[in-house]
């Protein structure tokens, strides 16, 4: 029997639905003492006068951190905020039994600033964007 598909974009809700699906797939597979461990871990940083100079946005899963996006104002670089948004998540993710964080950055970001934090390289994608690298990054952190 051959089936009619049809294929489009998403709504917001489709997606939530297959990403649900997957979820609900994987966690068969996944230990069980980790199996529920799914949350958004969100770092922010303000000046005195309470305007956001930084952030970090993270997503905890199962036995690691991934880091989405860290971002310090370009006033503010260089004065270790980056290291203390990096430092803070590499402690909740200890406290919280992760064994890693993973991250990624291109060539024009900071993959010095990783480095220097003990990250590894674990990939790179060439060309991504046009002209520059892309890598990804791991630590372990037990």
């Amino acid at each position: 029997m051959t089936l009619r598909t049809q294929m489009s974009r998403s709504s917001r809700d489709e997606a939530r639905l297959v990403r649900n699906k997957l979820i609900e797939f994987n966690a068969k597979h996944v230990p069980a003492d980790i199996r529920t461990q799914y949350e958004e871990i969100n770092l922010i940083l303000k000046n005195e006068d309470g305007q956001v100079i930084g952030g970090l946005l993270s997503v905890l899963c199962w036995n690691w951190v991934e880091v989405d996006i860290l971002w310090v104002d370009q006033r503010y670089r260089g004065a270790g905020y980056g290291s203390q948004l990096l430092g803070e998540i590499e402690q909740i993710a200890k406290d919280k039994g992760c064994t890693f964080i993973q991250l990624n950055t291109f060539t024009f970001q900071a993959p010095e600033f990783y480095e220097k934090h003990g990250y590894e390289v674990v990939g790179v994608i060439d060309d991504a964007p046009r002209g520059f690298k892309h890598y990804y990054y791991k630590k372990s952190i037990y």
